[in-house]
Formats: structure tokens, sequence, C-alpha cells
């Protein structure tokens, strides 16, 4: 086992080099898995249409995203690398214009990298704050108890990041067991107590509020492309990568529905849940529904993605500043000597991207909510770039994939671009109606701010300095602080 094992990790790591990289962490991760917090999008969902929305809406968002996850799963099947969207593009596009393109992408990867894992930290943060709400109602959390315990989420994911690496594939396995767990249980608990009452099924499928503008599921799927950023440390990529994102969207949306199905068919009064002085109803629905306090052991799961998001930002950071897009890229591009495998100054840049812009609630929670529809808007422009590249071409780059979609290809990929497409227009909208200075959505805003700062950077330095990817042969390219690949770390 051990030496069929390392062949594998001996033949991805000559794969790695024909991209134009050396291997410089060691391939420990078996596989690769991504938890998403399925209770994110209850708030908007509520105010932007009820259970229509809710269940309905996360079935179409969950179909549209395949499409996505299929196209991507494609793509990475043939480029198995850390730095993602962005050297697709770079692969994809013309000679004329593929330095500039994989340039846009890879800032649109960066800024949505930072500000998702900063809404998946601080949704881990206000998770807590509503599960400490369960047993103690009368307490509200201001501005900064919230932000002092976001600081703790993003110390206890930093510290797994840094000393406990080897790890994450057993952490990735609790928090797996922990989501089905919770999710069974509720399914139990709901369907058997509904201490708030039962909802017919033409409520609970059929209760539809046209006065909003809608719910924000896509978030819930928006990091499925941040699993190319575990690239060069899982064994096999160009057959598990594709897997893991492909197989991502339905193993989300059933366990998904299994979790909306109880809620919906005992949810309490609405107003009562959005006028909790949190923002977040969760903890105070599930316990009018239940009748007691036992659900709040289900809030864990955000601590477990917080972990995750973590360890992923700093990957793709760790790669975009190898390939000399960062400033101070020499600094950030290392690999420590002293902590086996991890980029630790990528991580404390994330970390410390994420701590600073997660002040901007204490002076607007408007404001930094426009955060997270930046990160979908961001993340989903990156996605469907090489995506919209590999049409424009024919497809003709794609067809020897590993994973290949065959005559389907075209209309898969087509969906998909359209599809998000769609989704940023939605995500500048506003959550609610009528719109006041307090609701707007600001994160068309911030989304082409930081399209004007990358635009910038890019007049003043990166075109002197940014040449793209390392071209396929050329090591000097690859900074690597090795001389030699280190393959796998075997027992």
């Amino acid at each position: 086992m051990a030496t069929e094992e390392l062949d594998v990790d001996l033949a991805a790591c000559e794969d790695l080099q024909k991209l134009g990289y050396a291997q410089e962490m060691s391939r420990t991760l078996p596989y690769c898995s991504t938890a998403y917090g399925l209770a994110a999008p209850i708030a908007t969902s509520l105010v932007g249409g009820g259970p229509v929305v809710m269940v309905w809406g996360w079935l179409l968002v969950s179909a549209f995203t395949q499409t996505l996850a299929l196209s991507l799963a494609e793509i990475c099947s043939k480029y198995p690398t850390s730095a993602g969207a962005y050297y697709w593009c770079f692969r994809l596009a013309s000679p004329k214009y593929k330095v500039l393109l994989s340039w846009i992408n890879g800032w649109l990867t960066m800024v949505g990298v930072w500000t998702i894992a900063l809404s998946v930290t601080f949704g881990a943060a206000q998770l807590i704050v509503a599960g400490v709400g369960i047993y103690r109602p009368n307490w509200v959390a201001t501005p900064w108890q919230t932000y002092v315990i976001f600081l703790g989420v993003t110390t206890v994911a930093l510290v797994f990041c840094l000393f406990f690496n080897k790890y994450l594939p057993t952490i990735d396995i609790l928090c797996a067991c922990w989501t089905a767990l919770g999710i069974v249980v509720i399914l139990i608990c709901l369907s058997v107590k509904a201490a708030a009452g039962r909802r017919p099924i033409s409520f609970a499928l059929g209760g539809f509020d046209p006065a909003a503008s809608g719910g924000h599921q896509a978030y819930t799927y928006s990091a499925i492309g941040m699993i190319a950023s575990m690239a060069e440390e899982v064994h096999n990529p160009s057959r598990i990568l594709p897997r893991a994102i492909a197989w991502s969207v339905p193993i989300g949306a059933i366990w998904g529905v299994v979790f909306l199905l109880p809620i919906v068919f005992t949810l309490p009064d609405v107003a009562t849940l959005l006028s909790v002085p949190s923002g977040q109803p969760i903890g105070v629905m599930f316990t009018l529904a239940m009748g007691s306090n036992g659900g709040g052991f289900v809030f864990g799961v955000g601590l477990f993605c917080a972990i995750s998001i973590s360890c992923a930002a700093s990957r793709a950071t760790w790669a975009f500043a190898r390939d000399k897009a960062i400033p101070f890229h020499g600094h950030f591009s290392k690999i420590s000597p002293h902590i086996s495998d991890v980029p630790v100054n990528a991580l404390f840049l994330s970390t410390t991207i994420q701590v600073l812009l997660g002040l901007i609630y204490l002076g607007s929670s408007t404001a930094f909510n426009a955060f997270v529809g930046v990160a979908v808007m961001c993340l989903g422009a990156s996605y469907a770039m090489p995506v919209a590249i590999s049409v424009a071409n024919g497809r003709k780059d794609v067809r020897d994939a590993p994973f290949s979609l065959g005559r389907a290809g075209s209309v898969v990929n087509g969906i998909a671009v359209l599809w998000i497409l769609f989704a940023i227009v939605l995500f500048s909208m506003p959550a609610v109606v009528p719109v006041t200075p307090v609701t707007m959505n600001y994160a068309s805003v911030v989304f082409i701010g930081f399209a004007i700062i990358s635009a910038v950077w890019y007049t003043i330095n990166g075109r002197y300095h940014y040449s793209g990817p390392p071209v396929p042969g050329d090591m000097s390219s690859a900074q690597s602080p090795r001389s030699t690949p280190a393959p796998s770390k075997l027992d």
C-alpha cells in the first residue's frame, strides 16, 4: 500500500513539474473536503421570500452550481495546481491576453478568498453568539464583544493550521461527522417536538412573501473552487480533486434538504425570528421549535469550517505570492523550515487581513456585510473566467482532461457562465425592500473598489514584475526553497 501510494505521489510530482512548479509541500492529505455552513442563509431566506426560497431556492441554486462544479472539475483535472483559476486562465487564454487575464483572475481570487474566509470565521463567531443566546436569552452581544469572539475563532483556526496541519484530514472527518450528527438530531428532534406548532405542507413548500428580493443560498457553495488550493498536498490530485469538486454539490444539496425540511415544517413565527437583536435567528428558532435549550451543540460546525477555510486561504495566498503577484512575494511564498509543510507567512497574511477587515464591523455592520456579497462575486467571477475562455476556444484544451464532460461540455460550461453572471447581479441587490442607507447592499461598490485597486497596482508594479505562472518545464520560475521534491510522508 505504501509503495503504491509513493508511486502515485512521484507521478503527481512529475505532473506538477510539467505544469511549471516544484513540489514544495508533502502530499499527506488522502482526500479533500469542504464543510459548508448550512445555517448561513436562514435569515436572508426568511426575509427574502420564506420557505419557497429556503427549499426550492436551495435546490435551484444547487442544480445550477453543479454545472459550475463539473466545469471546474474538468479543468482542474487537466491542471491540478494550488494556483487554481488564475493558472487555468493563463494556460487557456491567448498569448496576447494571458498575463493580464491571469492577473485579473488572481486578484479576484485573492479578494474572494480573503473575504470568504472573513465571512466564515465571523459567521462562526455569530453562530457562537446565537448559541450563547439559547442559554442566556437576555444577553445581547455588542459589536466589540462579537469582534472579540471573532478574534477567538481566528486564533483557534490559526493554531490548528500552524501546529496541527498533519491532522487536518482527521479534523475534516470530525467536521463531517459533527455536521451529519447535527442534521440527523435536528431532523429527529424538530419532527418529534415541534413545540412552536406544525406548519401545513402548503406553507412549508409553498409559503412565499413576494415583497422581498430573495435569499442568498449561493453563498453556501461559493468556496467550491478553493478545493483546488490543496492540489499540491493531496495524493493523486488529477483524480481526487475533480471528484471532490464535482461531488461537493450533490452531497451538500442532499444534506441541505434534510436540514431544511424539518425547519420549514416546524418554523416558529417569522416576525419573532427576524426581530432577534443579533440578526442571526437560528438560535432562537431552535429554542422555540424544540421547546428547550438542547440545540446549542450544532453550532460547533462553524469552528470546523473556520479551520478549513483558513487553511485553504493560506494556500491560495502562498500560490499567488509564488508567482510574484503579491507585494513582498519573496517573503509570503516561503514554506517554513521549522513548521512542516505550512506556508506560515502566507497564513499570517491572510489571517491579518481578516482581523483588519473585521474592524469594519465595529463602525458599520452594513458595510461589513457587503464583504459577504463581494466574496461570492469575486470567487464566482474567478471561476467563470477560465470556463468562459475554454468555451471561447472551442474547448480544445480540455478534450484530453482526465475528468472529461464529453459532448455535454459546451452546454454545461455555457450554463455555468450564465449562472455566475446572474449570481453576481443577484448579490448586488439589497436583501430587503424598501431600500434605505442601512439596508443598501454595498457589495458592488466594494467589488468595483477592489477592481480599481488591482488595476492601479498592475499599472504601478504588476506589468513590470508579473509575467504569469511559470511556463511548463521552466523550473527557474518556480520559487522553490527546496532543491528536491518532497513527494510524501509515510509512516
